[in-house]
């Protein structure tokens, strides 16, 4: 069996930074952005199967999260507004992308390839939906990220913060209104006011 990169590959997530147009007072790494997303991906169907009556696989799509955005190892992260600005471009992107998820697999041992391609292809029936809200969270995300800039006193994400507000407004989605409803507050918080009801390590 020859040796295989892909693990090799995925711990470079955290040399890929993101808002690469943006000044930022801390930057953002993919590996920061990822584990963000695996925690609000995950609390987002806790809260579909606890308050909405849903029976969705917790487990699944904190899996799926992770490997969201492996492919931007190779490809790098495109800004928004590049990807966006054109369906052609889009699509471009989209097979670019693609073909990055195949190069990784192949780095797998033949026996692997078809778990791994399951998880980074969402082919699990349930799939499509779980990715609703991987997607939900990877724009949550986003928005943390701009209150976390503001917070910091850097006024160049006030734009981003407004146009991904918006964007999550425009899911309609409970589980993300209730999210933005119980957990955003704390994250305008400091760490001693998160934890005055609670005891200090």
């Amino acid at each position: 069996m020859n040796n295989s990169n892909f693990f090799a590959i995925l711990s470079r997530m955290k040399y890929v930074n993101r808002w690469g147009l943006m000044r930022n007072a801390r930057n953002e790494s993919l590996s920061d952005h990822t584990l963000d997303v695996v925690f609000i991906a995950h609390a987002l169907v806790v809260i579909a199967n606890t308050y909405y009556y849903a029976a969705l696989d917790e487990g699944r799509v904190a899996l799926l999260a992770a490997f969201h955005d492996a492919p931007e190892i190779i490809t790098g992260d495109l800004p928004t507004p590049v990807k966006y600005f054109d369906p052609e471009i889009k699509r471009s992107y989209d097979r670019v992308e693609q073909s990055a998820k195949a190069r990784m697999i192949s780095q797998l041992p033949e026996e692997m390839q078809m778990t791994y391609d399951g998880i980074m292809n969402g082919e699990e029936s349930e799939d499509d939906i779980l990715m609703k809200y991987v997607k939900a969270a990877d724009k949550l995300s986003a928005l943390i990220k701009c209150i976390e800039e503001e917070q910091s006193g850097n006024k160049d994400f006030a734009k981003a913060k407004e146009a991904t507000l918006k964007t999550i407004q425009d899911l309609q989605m409970p589980e993300v209104d209730f999210f933005l409803d119980y957990f955003l507050p704390g994250y305008y918080l400091t760490l001693d006011e998160q934890t005055e009801n609670g005891d200090r390590i």
